[in-house]
């Protein structure tokens, strides 16, 4: 006869199923990890990530390492972090899949649309910051360095920049997700939110000044993007809130 109370097992057994999603979301970001690792290879990985910057460099200009190695270390850091945003839709159903027993229907309703759209937004807001933003502001930073300078970034000084850089507009682009989840807990009305806009236009460019370089390019092309997508976040909310309506909330 177990001596355990049935809270305690309740408590272990989802202890148990977290550490069985975890391991799934961490195979799944190694079987990626290892699929990038063979094809294309961590070096045409870097150079796909780097050819932004050596665009905007002068004619055979190439980019530095300083230490020794990071020509090895840094090519494998940016695989395995571009495996993890091709896995995050597993990863984020790994998530969803260990509160799903816990919620009602019609709360699972909410969470399978917002693991997917949470997920496509984020890699968009990355593949905006990559193929939009990047070749603008190195061209813009380029125009202004005096010629006196030779630029030759360093390898691991621009991994930081591109991964804070994306990491930024990855999460910006959530906006609308977050919307979604403020109004459909009842934390702020839709009309709420519309009597506040001018404020939330503020923050949303005083957010860009402190996540961005200082220059206006990137810093506009961050900001405009997060009041567009909270009036996404606006007319898409009210009708996530009525399909995840319980039905004595819908009578």
């Amino acid at each position: 006869m177990s001596s355990k109370s049935p809270v305690e097992e309740t408590f272990i057994s989802h202890l148990v199923e977290l550490r069985n999603r975890l391991v799934k979301a961490s195979i799944g970001i190694a079987i990626v990890c290892a699929v990038l690792f063979y094809w294309p290879g961590p070096s045409h990985i870097y150079d796909f990530i780097a050819a932004p910057m050596i665009a905007s460099l002068p004619a055979g200009s190439k980019m530095i390492a300083t230490g020794v190695i990071s020509p090895f270390l840094v090519p494998m850091k940016v695989t395995l972090v571009i495996a993890f945003i091709v896995a995050l839709p597993w990863v984020l159903y790994q998530m969803w899949a260990f509160i799903a027993p816990g919620l009602y229907t019609h709360e699972k309703r909410l969470i399978a649309p917002l693991v997917i759209s949470s997920s496509l937004l984020f890699i968009a807001g990355v593949a905006f910051c990559y193929f939009f933003v990047f070749g603008r502001v190195f061209h813009f930073i380029s125009d202004f360095s005096p010629s006196s300078i030779a630029v030759t970034p360093d390898i691991e000084n621009y991994l930081d920049f591109v991964m804070s850089m994306c990491l930024a507009f990855g999460a910006t682009f959530e906006v609308p997700v977050v919307v979604v989840i403020l109004v459909r807990m009842g934390l702020v009305s839709i009309a709420k939110l519309k009597e506040i806009r001018p404020y939330i236009i503020v923050g949303a460019f005083v957010i860009a000044a402190i996540v961005t370089p200082p220059d206006v390019v990137s810093q506009f092309s961050l900001a405009i993007p997060m009041c567009l997508l909270f009036e996404l976040g606006l007319l898409v909310a009210p009708i996530f809130v009525k399909a995840t309506q319980a039905p004595e909330e819908a009578s």
